[in-house]
C-alpha cells in the first residue's frame, strides 16, 4: 500500500473543528504516515499534535503554519513548514495577526447586523472556543440561524472578499511572508496557487525572496490544474506539496482528511529539502 500523507489540514486552534489531538487520532485511522498542522497564522496546535503523535508509531507530524498575507487584489496564503515554534519574533508576529482577526470578527459580525443577520460575537466566540476566531465560525453561526444553508452561500452572499460583511484585516505581504518563515527556520510554499491572482509574476517575486516549493496537488484540483501547476514549479525550480486543506466543518464542500491524493514523494522531497538546507528537524524525523 502507498504512503498516504497530508502537508496541509488545520485543527481548532484555528478554525478547524477537531483538536489537535483528535486530528492526529482521525489521521491514524485513516491511515496517513505524514500530516502536517498548518492553521492559520498560529503554531499553537503543533504540540499538542506531535504529543498525541507518540502513541501512534506509523504517523509523524510536520509543524507548520499558514500565514495569510495580502497582495493588490488577492489573499494569498503561505504555508510554512519545520518553522521554530518557539521563535520568539515569529510568535509576536502571528499573535498581531490573530489580534486582528479578532477585530475583523467583531465588525463583520457588526455589519451583518447592519443587514437584518442576528448573530452574537458570544456564539462566534464559543465557536471558536481556544482557537483564533475566523470566517468559518461566522459562517457556522449564520447557519445555524437558519439564515444561510451552506458555507458556500456565505461566503458568496456575505463574507467574501467585496461582499457586503467583508472587513478586510491588517495583514503582511506574501514576501514579508516568505521572509518571516525564513527567518524563523523554515521552508515556505505557496498555498493552493489558483487562488492567488496572477500567479506568475507572483512566483518570480517570491522565488527570488527564498520561496522554496508550490502547493500542486490542492484539495480537488482537476488533473488539468494540477498539471499547470506541476509545469509551474518545474520552471520555477519548486518542490511540489499539497494537501486537502481539512477543517473538518462542512461536509458538502470539503476534501477529507489525506484524500488529496497527495504523492507520498512529495513528503520525502520535503523532507529530504529540509535536511540539505540545514533547517532543523523533529527528532522523529532527524
Amino acid at each position: 500500500m502507498n504512503a498516504k500523507i497530508d502537508l496541509h489540514v488545520h485543527t481548532n486552534a484555528s478554525d478547524g473543528k477537531f483538536t489537535p489531538a483528535q486530528l492526529v487520532h482521525l489521521a491514524s485511522r485513516s491511515g496517513l504516515t505524514l500530516l502536517a498542522i498548518t492553521d492559520h497564522d498560529t503554531v499553537s496546535g503543533v504540540s499538542e499534535a506531535q504529543v498525541a503523535a507518540q502513541d501512534v508509531p506509523s504517523l509523524k507530524i510536520i509543524p507548520g503554519v499558514e500565514i495569510s498575507t495580502h497582495a493588490p487584489g488577492s489573499e494569498v496564503h503561505v504555508l510554512g513548514y519545520f518553522i521554530d515554534t518557539s521563535d520568539a519574533h515569529f510568535l509576536q508576529q502571528m499573535a498581531a495577526l490573530n489580534d486582528s482577526r479578532r477585530d475583523r470578527a467583531f465588525a463583520m459580525v457588526a455589519k451583518l447586523h447592519d443587514l437584518g443577520l442576528d448573530i452574537s460575537m458570544e456564539r462566534v466566540k464559543q465557536l471558536a472556543g481556544d482557537g483564533s476566531i475566523g470566517r468559518p465560525h461566522i459562517a457556522q453561526a449564520l447557519m445555524e440561524k437558519g439564515y444561510v444553508s451552506s458555507f458556500q452561500e456565505v461566503f458568496v452572499r456575505y463574507l467574501g472578499q467585496g461582499c457586503p460583511a467583508y472587513v478586510e484585516r491588517i495583514k503582511i505581504t506574501p514576501d514579508e511572508a516568505v521572509d518571516l518563515i525564513l527567518q524563523s527556520g523554515g521552508l515556505p510554499v505557496l498555498a493552493h496557487p489558483t487562488y492567488a491572482g496572477d500567479v506568475v509574476p507572483l512566483l518570480s517575486r517570491l522565488v527570488q525572496c527564498g520561496l522554496a516549493g508550490l502547493e500542486c496537488y490542492y484539495k480537488n484540483y482537476s488533473s488539468e490544474q494540477r498539471a499547470e501547476m506541476l509545469a509551474l514549479a518545474r520552471r520555477f525550480n519548486l518542490i511540489t506539496t499539497g494537501g486537502s486543506d481539512f477543517h473538518g466543518i462542512d461536509d458538502t464542500s470539503e476534501v477529507f482528511l489525506g484524500d488529496a491524493d497527495v504523492p507520498a514523494e512529495c513528503g520525502e522531497i520535503l523532507i529530504q529539502t529540509v535536511r540539505e538546507r540545514g533547517i532543523k528537524l523533529p527528532p522523529y524525523l532527524d
